[in-house]
């Protein structure tokens, strides 16, 4: 088994017998590890290895004889060690956080991140609260936008089971325009970008370059964790994978390709502002223009900010975008032709 699969499970052992004052037999912990992490099933036997592990780490869990039978919970010293403790620039830090991930109210994220959140403020003093919330009454985040995914609770439950036990995964996905069609895809992970759930997974199709997609949650009606199991690409590296696009786009080559973007002088501060990626080129011109030069993985992932700057930008190269951008332009001139 993987080990970070071994350690979610020990971390959860952990939160379970937080929980239960007076302990929990190991038959009980068993079901509540299967229910809270959507196992089909767990052997008692790999639970107290998990036990064992725990014990060598120094963690104070025992095993105590009561009249229900051995039950297992932990000791002061397990308590004392984790006490919380946070000053209140952290508390901002970590409501201001708080407040970026609120898309995900309802989902087990959020849970964890509420659990978390309602320690730190049982634990800290009076003081530091009062602090706290002096202060948090300048600060806001606002622009997040108004969704949840509270509602996608169970299917997100079904997918991080698929994810950890390498599942293979049937859904029911309805891209924007088009029916809604039954799929098996391989998960790997679950990404947030821009507010947003995606899901990214490895298809069937025949071309390599090709298997990777990213999948909207909003648009999964149904997700089914299949008795059939996959091996993850060993030569897959999601990180690298990701860092190759301005977002959460997928090429259709699975590389990225360069962009060079002229930007007016007008407009120029704004983009030096708020860069498009780290690692965009930009070249002064003689007139306050600037040349930005930026690799990404989908043109629509470039085109949208070029056309949000109206006539201060426009597209260089490559020529097959510069005729998307031209075609889109066209048939947005001639829906705001009155005449």
């Amino acid at each position: 088994m993987a080990r970070n699969e071994q350690l979610i499970r020990q971390h959860k052992i952990l939160q379970i017998l937080e929980r239960y004052r007076f302990g929990r037999l190991l038959e009980e912990i068993r079901d509540d590890l299967i229910d809270e992490l959507g196992l089909s099933s767990l052997h008692t036997r790999t639970l107290r290895r998990d036990m064992e592990a725990l014990q060598a780490a120094g963690l104070d869990v025992a095993r105590h004889n009561t009249q229900r039978g051995p039950v297992w919970k932990l000791g002061p010293r397990f308590k004392g060690t984790h006490k919380i403790s946070a000053s209140a620039t952290e508390l901002i830090a970590l409501s201001l956080g708080r407040d970026l991930m609120y898309p995900l109210a309802g989902t087990p994220f959020w849970l964890g991140i509420e659990s978390f959140w309602n320690k730190m403020r049982e634990e800290l003093p009076e003081a530091v609260l009062k602090h706290y919330e002096k202060y948090r009454q300048t600060l806001y985040v606002r622009g997040m936008p108004a969704k949840s995914y509270e509602k996608h609770h169970g299917m997100l439950k079904t997918i991080h089971r698929a994810i950890i036990e390498h599942r293979v995964l049937e859904i029911d996905y309805e891209p924007v325009g088009r029916d809604a069609r039954r799929r098996r895809v391989d998960p790997y992970a679950v990404v947030f970008f821009n507010s947003s759930l995606y899901i990214i997974c490895a298809t069937d199709s025949d071309s390599p370059e090709d298997r990777i997609r990213h999948l909207k949650l909003d648009r999964f009606r149904s997700a089914t964790a299949l008795d059939d199991w996959f091996k993850p690409d060993e030569n897959f590296d999601l990180e690298k994978h990701l860092g190759e696009s301005l977002g959460i786009f997928s090429g259709a080559s699975g590389k990225a390709r360069t962009f060079r973007v002229r930007i007016s002088a007008y407009a120029a501060n704004w983009v030096l502002e708020d860069p498009w990626r780290p690692d965009q080129q930009v070249e002064r011109k003689k007139n306050g223009d600037l040349v930005l030069t930026i690799r990404a993985a989908h043109e629509l992932e470039v085109i949208p900010r070029v056309l949000a700057l109206g006539s201060e930008a426009e597209l260089l190269s490559p020529k097959s975008c510069r005729r998307t951008i031209a075609q889109m332009v066209g048939q947005m001139a001639a829906q705001y032709d009155d005449e």
